[in-house]
């Protein structure tokens, strides 16, 4: 998913509304007046980067492609649902059948109700949003209409009837209610399965957080009870078996097990249905009335969007893999202009991923751009199925052009990432949101797609300035002062989650720089391979890295400063010089004292002879040595350094800084004096807080100071000519 963007805005408390909800929130018979000790304990609250690689047979061990599934499928979903566009409802049936992976008898099963956390202001979403300052993305505050719920009407297990009652896993307030505990009738005994009969009713709310409606644009996710993860020792961290099932936060992510969707989705005629999976036959129209019949393997989650108002689809078949995939891209009418550009990204995407990850292993791929008003919905991931941007001006080479490619390329990537790999968002969003972001970079560069600050008008006007994707990433951190590692958690962050999206990628295109690229490419298609459909941790990344690459040193020490600490790189020039060995005053012998004046004598003397014998000899060259020293500095992590220092004669040295000292002295002395001392000559540390004092000449260079002066002057004099034109 795109970043939310942290505001200073005042949660604004729609009173009447809340009150109004707060009073659909009375406690339900069903729920006993004290909750019990859970029989299986729940992840922690703070869970973050694992450290220990998970056990080799963990989730079942490494998929072989000779399975008769794709994953090792642990809940089936089917599900009966009905969308009513007027209400924005929806009323519907779930049969979940669950599979018991431990060796414990399980007598409580714990779900997500994510809609919930849109229920009223007394949500843990809406508490921590309220009490951070923060908001998702915009800021939109559609008032008493993003309020949304889903209710539970009954549950049954073997036709008797389950209780229920809600827990805050996490510690968050006792109102919240996206987490929901079913007790069962008939315990589910090791290695066995259970069905679960779920009536469930759905308020949509207006799409201000990544679900909901606006008009008749319905993006629907997150809308069904979804059972939380029980993971086993020696899965990611686990040391007993354990309930993974936190609660929806402000900065919340997903994580849940894979499994079989057939799910029917009925809506009125004239509505344009997209989902995960494949459609089944063609719809069926009854009373008004069409039903839908969609199904996917191998998935966790299941998402779908209903629009009256939307254009004739955009349709391609992609071939490049082991089958062929059905590319679609559903738009509305004001964005056609968008429809192209999406479809071109997702078939671009489909062959990036496949040749440096792997095969794609679904048959689908269906891209929503969302309605004008509606871009709170944009750039959101579902197995098979994501939404894109939309943006007014798609032209190529364009920041408009670009957001549109980027967002399209990075839902497409959550596909692997979020999708087929589904590390844990919660806990470790780094492995998806931030490996998503470093390898939609690698396709962009491969791509020689640049970051065009401007519009169509002003690249007409001759204001086109661009930028290499990684320094864009950079440009956006705070590299000086990290707040948060990029291993810790999804919600216990200062800056909140949106540094994990470019800080992973400059620090793993970093450490591809020290790697290289074969290198890391090698490493990251060995990852896919070993950990694809089971869940994978920190860990088990760093695990794979530093064995594939065979510098476990160096991976290690770049997750210890920067995945498990947050640790500023800040190495610089502190001090460069190049000056002549010349004669000395002093006594050169007995009774021989050569004064201050005489040495100055010899030197000149020296100089006028080499001069006539040399008459062409470059500047920086003479009859004396000279002696070359550069100073480095550290104020952050030790990272391994190159230095180059070149000489008057074209000439150069190069050393390297491998040690963990705050500072180091080089000298040398040659018949030539140096011009320049650059640090980090291959850029391969953008972590770097301050590249600017990396390079260091002798000479006055004011090359950076007229770029900066140019390009500001370029901008000033461009909106100066729109401005006259207006």
């Amino acid at each position: 998913m795109q970043p939310r963007r942290s505001t200073l805005f005042p949660a604004a408390l729609a009173a009447l509304a809340a009150a109004v909800v707060l009073a659909q929130d009375a406690p339900a018979a069903k729920a006993p007046a004290t909750p019990a000790t859970p029989d299986i304990p729940f992840a922690p609250a703070n869970a973050a980067a694992v450290r220990t690689p998970s056990a080799p047979g963990a989730w079942g061990g490494p998929r072989t492609g000779t399975e008769a599934t794709l994953s090792d499928r642990v809940a089936s979903y089917r599900i009966d649902a009905t969308l009513d566009p007027l209400r924005h409802t929806i009323e519907a049936r779930q049969q979940l059948t669950w599979r018991n992976r431990s060796a414990l008898t399980i007598r409580s099963v714990y779900l997500h109700l994510y809609l919930n956390a849109h229920r009223n202001e007394n949500s843990t979403f809406y508490t921590e949003e309220r009490n951070g300052g923060e908001s998702f993305r915009s800021g939109l505050d559609a008032g008493p209409e993003k309020y949304g719920y889903t209710e539970l009407r009954a549950v049954r297990q073997g036709g008797r009837a389950v209780p229920w009652r809600y827990v805050q896993p996490d510690g968050g307030p006792a109102t919240d209610r996206t987490v929901v505990r079913f007790d069962l009738p008939e315990p589910v005994a090791p290695g066995a399965s259970t069905t679960l009969d779920i009536a469930f009713f759905d308020q949509l709310p207006r799409v201000t957080v990544r679900t909901g409606y606006f008009d008749t644009f319905h993006l629907v996710a997150q809308w069904f009870p979804k059972i939380g993860v029980l993971e086993l020792p020696g899965e990611r961290g686990a040391t007993a078996v354990r309930w993974n099932v936190h609660e929806y936060h402000a900065e919340s992510e997903y994580y849940a097990d894979f499994g079989h969707y057939d799910v029917r989705l009925t809506v009125p005629k004239g509505y344009t249905v997209g989902a995960t999976g494949q459609l089944q036959g063609q719809p069926v129209e009854r009373g008004g009335l069409v039903t839908h019949h969609y199904v996917q393997g191998d998935v966790h989650d299941f998402a779908w969007t209903a629009d009256s108002r939307t254009a004739p689809p955009l349709r391609a078949t992609w071939r490049g893999g082991p089958h062929p995939v059905e590319v679609t891209v559903l738009f509305p009418p004001e964005y056609r202009s968008n429809a192209q550009p999406v479809l071109q990204a997702a078939l671009d995407s489909l062959d990036y991923f496949t040749r440096t990850l792997g095969p794609y292993p679904y048959r689908t791929v269906t891209a929503v751009i969302p309605p004008y008003n509606g871009r709170e919905a944009s750039g959101m991931e579902y197995p098979t199925f994501f939404t894109a941007d939309s943006v007014s001006d798609p032209a190529r080479d364009t920041l408009g052009g670009m957001a549109l490619d980027f967002v399209t390329i990075h839902e497409f990537g959550h596909g692997y990432f979020q999708g087929i790999l589904a590390s844990n968002e919660f806990e470790e969003p780094m492995l998806d949101e931030g490996l998503n972001e470093f390898w939609n970079q690698r396709m962009l560069r491969e791509r020689g797609q640049k970051l065009h600050a401007t519009t169509s008008l002003l690249r007409r006007l001759g204001f086109a300035p661009a930028f290499d994707v990684f320094d864009g990433e950079r440009a956006s951190l705070a590299l000086a002062e990290p707040a948060d590692p990029l291993g810790e958690n999804a919600w216990l962050r200062l800056e909140g989650v949106g540094p994990v999206y470019a800080r992973t990628a400059v620090m793993m295109r970093d450490l591809e720089a020290q790697l290289g690229k074969d290198v890391m490419e090698r490493a990251m298609r060995t990852y896919y391979q070993r950990w694809k459909f089971r869940h994978p941790s920190i860990a088990d990344l760093q695990a794979t890295l530093a064995e594939v690459s065979g510098q476990a040193a160096l991976v290690n020490t770049v997750f210890e400063q920067q995945v498990y600490a947050a640790q500023p790189v800040d190495d610089r020039i502190a001090d460069f010089s190049s000056d002549e060995v010349l004669p000395q005053p002093g006594y050169a012998g007995a009774n021989v004292n050569v004064t201050d004046e005489a040495a100055e004598e010899q030197a000149e003397a020296a100089r006028r002879r080499w001069q006539d014998q040399h008459p062409d000899a470059r500047p920086g060259t003479g009859p004396f040595p000279w002696r070359t020293a550069v100073v480095l500095r550290r104020r952050g992590a030790a990272v391994p350094q190159t230095l180059v220092v070149t000489f008057a004669d074209g000439s150069r040295e190069t050393v390297q800084w491998q040690g963990q000292e705050r500072w180091r002295r080089f000298e040398w002395v040659k018949p030539v004096r140096a011009v320049s001392a650059q640090l980090d000559p291959e850029r391969k540390h953008l972590l770097d807080a301050n590249k600017l004092d990396d390079g260091r000449t002798l000479a006055a260079d004011a090359s950076a100071t007229r770029r900066w002066t140019l390009d500001l002057g370029t901008i000033v004099q461009t909106l100066l000519a729109l401005l006259a034109t207006l």
